[in-house]
């Protein structure tokens, strides 16, 4: 089934194809693999990052948008992404990277493909636990800027994943937020031990 990709805002867009026509901004970025692509790059697939800030024992209790995020691509695969952040000024650009999360986000997109139903990707980052996830929210015609995971939505954990958590096997999000929540939720501070009695007197000494 064809995902529903939530439009770019234009300036964001704008922003990264300037970025992409400096050479200085390539040359400047830590991205070997878009500094060596040979041939015209283009940004594809925007995804609006949203981000969990804090995870409680009801639930999420708020995301964010913290940026939209092109996949840069060469031919026929992609060698870096580009983030977007919003300013006072709106949107702009940020800066190019590489990595794992590259392959690994093509790869959930291909899955997320693959479901029955339609949705409209994102990415949803959970900071506190190291984690990024492809977010497949069910309302397809929603503003992807915003928007909160619904119980029936469904998270794809990124590669490199946290210890335990498998990456890109598919949950819905009722069913993983439960052992997310429980990862993020501190323990309890044992409470003070009581105070030791006072020492008895020494031997001989006066009372």
């Amino acid at each position: 089934m064809p995902l529903h990709v939530p439009p770019a805002p234009a300036p964001a867009l704008r922003s990264v194809l300037t970025a992409l026509g400096s050479p200085t901004a390539v040359r400047e970025a830590r991205t070997p693999s878009l500094r060596a692509a040979q041939g015209p790059t283009t940004p594809e697939l925007p995804l609006p990052v949203h981000v969990v800030d804090e995870i409680t024992p009801a639930g999420v209790s708020a995301t964010r948008l913290a940026g939209w995020r092109f996949l840069i691509r060469c031919g026929d695969r992609a060698v870096a992404a580009a983030e977007t952040r919003l300013t006072p000024d709106g949107w702009a650009f940020s800066h190019f990277f590489e990595g794992p999360y590259i392959a690994s986000t093509e790869r959930a997109l291909r899955q997320a493909e693959a479901i029955k139903q339609p949705y409209q990707p994102r990415l949803l980052s959970f900071p506190g636990l190291y984690m990024l996830t492809l977010w497949l929210h069910g309302d397809r015609t929603a503003d992807g800027a915003s928007g909160h995971p619904d119980a029936a939505d469904i998270l794809i954990p990124l590669a490199p994943a946290p210890p335990g958590i498998a990456s890109h096997l598919p949950h819905r999000v009722a069913e993983l937020l439960p052992v997310l929540t429980h990862r993020a939720t501190p323990a309890p501070t044992p409470a003070p031990l009581p105070p030791l009695p006072p020492l008895p007197p020494l031997l001989g000494s006066p009372a």
